[in-house]
This record gives C-alpha cells, structure tokens and sequence, in this order.
C-alpha cells in the first residue's frame, strides 16, 4: 500500500502537478485584475454548484442510511421467524451492513461530482493487499461459514478435535471456543477444524460404555459372565434391548493372555449418564467381584529352585 502511495507521487507526475498549478494560478490572478466581477460571478455560481450537490449527497446518505437499517430489521425478522442461530445472524448482519454502507459512501462521493474510479481502484488495492496479509484469517473466517452452515457441533456438544476435548463454549466467524473437564478454555481456529475430523459426542441420545475385565487364571468364565452381567443388570441407569439402538448387557470373554484372561463388558446407557455409569460399574466390579471368588490377575513371574 505504501509502495503505491510513493508511487503515485513520485517522478514526473510531480513536476506535472506543479505545472498545472502555476498555469492555472497565473490564469486566476490575471482574470482577477482585468474582470474581478466576472471573477466573482463565476465563483459563486460554481459555490452554488457545489453546494446543491452537497445538499443532494447529504440526501442520498441520509436516504440510504435509513434503507440499511430497514434491510437489517428485515432481515433480523427473517432470522426471528426461521429460528436462526444468534451467532449466524450477528454475522450475516455485520457483513451486510459493512458492504451496503461501502456502497453507500462510494454513491454519495459520486453525487459529489468526484471520480469514484481511482476510489474504486484503490478499495480493489487496499482488498487485495489485506487477503494477503490476512490470508489465515480469510481461511478461518470461510471455515466459520462452513460450521455455521453445516452446523457439526454447537454450543453445549462434548466434541473432540485437533486433539483436544471438550464441551462447546461458542462458535465465532474465526474460532471455536471448548472448555476441558477441568475448567480449560481452549480457542480452536475455525479454518483446521472444518477440515479436520470432529468427534461430536452428543448428537446421539444414547452411548455404549465398554470395558475390559482381567481375572486370574482359574477362574471358571461362565461364572464371571454371570456376575458381571448380573452387576450391570442392577443398575437402573443401563439400557436393555427394549431401548431402540440399545442391546441388552454383554459380558464374552475376549483373550487368554500370558498373565490373565479378559473378558470384554458392554452396557448400553443414555448419553448424560455416560461417565457416571462408567465410574459406578469399575468401582462395583472392583468390590463385588472378589467377595464372588474372582480375582483379578496381575502380571507375575513363578520361579522354581531346584
């Protein structure tokens, strides 16, 4: 932008200017000392001139002023009946308003009688140098449309992405805004996360805890079956069949291990009741299963001496 600006004062156009200048200031003063009147006439009907296309650009401002605000309560009615998101409205009514009023201000210039193509030329100049300095902005500000559009998450959802977890804050133009379990704020850029993979954790109603149980050698399976199942059975919160998408508890062993055999559990669960569910059953397996005769196996080493 600088560049241009040097250029276009700089070299021959200076010297030009300054010409101009001295010719049309002699012609000025020589008019003034052989006809002062007609001077005089001359400068007040082009002050008169003037001043009618001030009081016709001052119209079409004040005009075009009051027709955005009529476009935005339309369009913020449009919004209200269709239940549009806060974010997506706030936006759509910021663009539209920032481009109506570069509109506005380059049509009343015009009224003025000045030549909006070097405004014009240097609005296009002025655009094309901040794409390139804001080139990441721009992709994060295309990604924003793509999540307001598409609507992946909002705000409220448990999702993951980018290696990170957590519950949505808000959703801007540029970022997204998540909060970890442990109070974190963390800002992801909108541009990597539409082109990323997003787990959403809470667009479906109901979600299936899994687990891995590792007992001794020894113990007889089916009897670990019977109680982990019966365990989870007991819990009111855990789904059976009868819940569409859901499957009744599960219990199987899974693999005979060098140390252990580990048997896989499955319980099906509203999607709020997740976590819960998840730390009641490992503590009630923990306390429950021994008092059953089954322990769980640790990796050891037996050692004969002979």
């Amino acid at each position: 932008m600088l560049t241009i600006l040097q250029t276009l004062v700089q070299g021959e156009e200076v010297e030009n200017l300054a010409d101009t200048l001295k010719v049309e200031g002699g012609k000025l003063l020589t008019n003034v000392v052989n006809d002062p009147r007609g001077v005089l006439h001359d400068l007040l009907d082009k002050a008169i001139d003037f001043g009618l296309k001030v009081l016709g650009a001052l119209a079409i401002y004040i005009i075009g002023a009051w027709l955005i605000r009529r476009i935005k309560k339309l369009l913020l009615k449009i919004f209200e009946k269709r239940k549009t998101e806060k974010t997506i409205v706030s936006f759509v009514l910021s663009l539209v308003t920032l481009l109506l009023t570069v509109l506005l201000i380059v049509i009343t210039v015009s009224a003025l009688g000045i030549n909006t193509s070097s405004f014009a030329a240097l609005l296009a100049a002025v655009g094309v140098a901040l794409g390139m300095a804001l080139s990441g902005t721009v992709q994060n500000f295309a990604g924003g449309i793509i999540i307001l559009a598409f609507k992946p998450f909002k705000a409220g959802d448990y999702i993951e992405a980018q290696g990170f977890g957590g519950f949505v804050k808000e959703v801007n133009i540029l970022n997204t805004r998540l909060i970890t379990r442990d109070n974190k704020e963390i800002v992801l850029a909108n541009g990597t996360l539409s082109n990323g993979n997003v787990i959403n954790y809470s667009t479906r109603p109901i979600r299936r805890v899994d687990r891995t149980i590792s007992v001794a050698y020894g113990t007889n399976a089916q009897e670990c079956i019977d109680a982990i199942v019966a365990i989870m059975k007991e819990d009111p919160r855990i789904l059976d069949s009868s819940t569409p998408g859901a499957a009744d508890p599960f219990a199987g062993l899974e693999a005979q291990n060098s140390s252990d055999i580990s048997f896989t559990v499955r319980a099906w669960v509203k999607t709020p009741d997740y976590w819960d569910v998840f730390f009641d059953l490992n503590q009630r397996m923990y306390t429950e299963l021994p008092a059953k005769g089954i322990h769980f196996a640790y990796p050891h080493l037996d050692v004969k001496i002979r």
